[in-house]
């Protein structure tokens, strides 16, 4: 596995987003190219962007815009759950279950933004 992977925040994040892809499975058909593709594309761009720049994270800057981009990713995907619930493609125990933990992800996120030398920066 990937050295990154060792990384909570990926962890975690990667799981939400194949329990995001799993539950919009379940989402109606003329739903497919807005809110089923905007909530998978949001979750796995957390994950990708925790990845990339952990590769790159001598280069301080890089690395904190770029967590910050996963943050922005993760308070969207939050938003997508709040249409789903609204729409009633989810029930609110989901809802309130996935947003739970995007709020787990989110902190371990903002902790690397404000530790980066916790993680070799």
């Amino acid at each position: 596995m990937y050295e990154f992977s060792k990384i909570v925040g990926i962890s975690k994040g990667f799981f939400l987003s194949i329990k995001i892809f799993e539950l919009t499975k379940s989402f109606p058909k003329e739903e497919s190219y807005s809110l089923t593709d905007q909530i998978r594309r949001s979750s796995h761009s957390v994950c990708s962007n925790i990845a990339e720049p952990y590769r790159k994270r001598r280069y301080v800057k890089h690395f904190i815009s770029k967590l910050t981009d996963a943050d922005g990713e993760n308070s969207e995907t939050q938003v997508w759950l709040q249409f789903a619930l609204s729409c009633q493609y989810i029930t609110a125990e989901i809802e309130k279950t996935l947003q739970q933990q995007s709020n787990e992800v989110g902190k371990l996120i903002q902790y690397m933004i404000t530790n980066p030398a916790k993680f070799g920066v």
